[in-house]
């Protein structure tokens, strides 16, 4: 069965991904200790979360919170911002593909502007 920490991780409505490799990394490190071998899964979602995990997990809550304090933001677009940290207004533009807005050349460069102060 699954740990309970790790499901009380995947339930958490909204993680950004430092924030998920914080979590599996102590979890990792707790089976480590107990000298147990870690699933496969669970590797590959470290590993996952390794190669995605950009920004430390503080990081990644600020620069959350940063995008929130602009009027067009919507949390899912700033939790998605987060966690693919867009460092051109290509990338910034697939994330916001499906919304009813176009952002200004200023507002995506804005949006850039804190994604690499929060890198």
């Amino acid at each position: 069965g699954m740990n309970m920490k790790v499901k009380a991780v995947l339930s958490e409505e909204r993680i950004t991904l430092p924030e998920l490799r914080a979590n599996l990394l102590a979890l990792e490190g707790e089976r480590r200790s107990k000298e147990r071998e870690l699933s496969y899964e669970l590797r590959r979602s470290i590993e996952h979360a390794n190669h995605l995990g950009k920004t430390s997990p503080e990081r990644s809550r600020e620069l959350v919170e940063a995008l929130l304090k602009h009027e067009k933001m919507k949390p899912d677009i700033a939790f998605r911002i987060a966690n693919i940290m867009p460092r051109t207004r290509d990338e910034l533009r697939a994330i916001y593909a499906k919304e009813r807005f176009t952002l200004t050349g200023e507002e995506l460069d804005a949006i850039i502007d804190l994604v690499m102060a929060h890198y």
